[in-house]
């Protein structure tokens, strides 16, 4: 591996998980609620999608603003009140949007990173 590589990796990774992690986190909560930590891990489990409180915490924040989830405090058996986000009408609908662009878009990534450039025959 080249020195820089690894950055160069993780920067690309960093701007492939800012473009989708909206839509993640909102299909999290396709069929139920979900508190914030609970969206942390299940995104770490991924393990490509695995990001900080100080990512999740500002779009769950935006994505009330924007109307795509609600927010319920509940109560905890193993500690304070918990806010609950759960999809809207509106969230709902936008995550159906990207349901549906999504396959286009990932067969279009897919086909310029396995056809070869016809200038050189190597893959691009």
């Amino acid at each position: 591996m080249e020195p820089g590589d690894s950055t160069k990796q993780a920067r690309a990774a960093a701007q492939l998980r800012k473009g989708v992690l909206e839509y993640c986190v909102l299909a999290l909560m396709r069929d139920r609620p979900r508190y914030g930590v609970e969206l942390l891990h299940a995104l770490e489990e991924s393990g490509a999608l695995a990001t900080s409180q100080g990512t999740v915490y500002p779009l769950l924040s935006r994505l009330r603003r924007d109307d795509l989830v609600t927010t319920t405090w509940q109560e905890s058996t193993s500690g304070p009140p918990r806010r609950y986000y759960a999809l809207t009408d509106s969230g709902r609908a936008a995550l159906e949007e990207f349901t549906r662009v999504w396959p286009g878009f990932r067969n279009a990534v897919d086909a310029f990173l396995t056809t070869p450039n016809p200038a050189t025959g190597d893959l691009v």
